[in-house]
């Protein structure tokens, strides 16, 4: 028996030592979600430098975590750990977008193509909102420029063809990332519609105004 109880005591140690470490890794998977979502604020609010450095520092928490699996691959189960991933990835091709006008690639990120695509599947909405941000700022051709982006990730996202069905998630994403471009599309045309009428009403009191002072030029006969 008192063999039996060493047995116990250190199959306890180590299941205790597990859930240490599950628990450990799950905070730092939030860790790295949150410091990714904070990234893409600070790229709405043009703070780039600082937003490079959140990535950085997510990418440190994601490659510990990483290392850390190849000892307890169960730690990274059950789907915290691809959110991490997910997140992280649209941090990072957002940037890389609105800084270098490029694409972020699944190699340079070092991310899994799954996390990767769902990653780029939500940078629609992010740029849904970097388009009403330019409408605002009265800017309607970098609120265009941000849709044709939007239409370019979603058209190349449809045409993975069989790879399509092979991420889950991803059909879901792309119903709303449809609704996204629609609604971005209505605003636009409706501000572009809004701006030409008023470009032609200034124009057209320009033009009331200039007759008017002619009238008023003329000599009397």
């Amino acid at each position: 028996m008192s063999s039996l109880k060493k047995v116990l005591k250190r199959v306890k140690i180590e299941l205790e030592h597990k859930e240490k470490m599950r628990e450990d890794a799950q905070n730092s998977m939030r860790k790295a979600t949150s410091l990714s979502k904070q990234s893409i604020l600070h790229v709405h609010q043009k703070r780039y430098s600082e937003a490079r450095k959140l990535t950085e520092k997510a990418k440190e928490i994601i490659t510990e975590l990483e290392k850390t699996a190849q000892t307890y691959p169960e730690i990274i189960q059950g789907g915290l750990f691809d959110a991490a991933r997910q997140e992280y990835s649209e941090a990072n091709i957002l940037l890389s977008l609105v800084e270098e006008s490029r694409f972020a690639t699944p190699t340079e990120i070092r991310v899994p193509p799954i996390d990767y695509v769902l990653g780029l599947a939500d940078v629609i909405g992010e740029y849904r909102r970097l388009a009403l941000d330019a409408l605002r700022e009265g800017n309607a051709k970098k609120g265009e420029n941000c849709l044709q982006t939007m239409d370019n990730i979603y058209v190349e996202l449809m045409a993975l063809d069989e790879a399509y069905m092979l991420v889950p998630g991803l059909r879901r994403k792309c119903d709303v990332a449809r609704r996204i471009i629609e609604a971005t599309r209505g605003d636009i045309t409706q501000e572009v519609g809004r701006s030409s009428l008023e470009k032609h009403l200034k124009q057209l009191e320009r033009t009331v105004e200039r007759a008017r002072r002619e009238q008023k030029a003329k000599p009397l006969e």
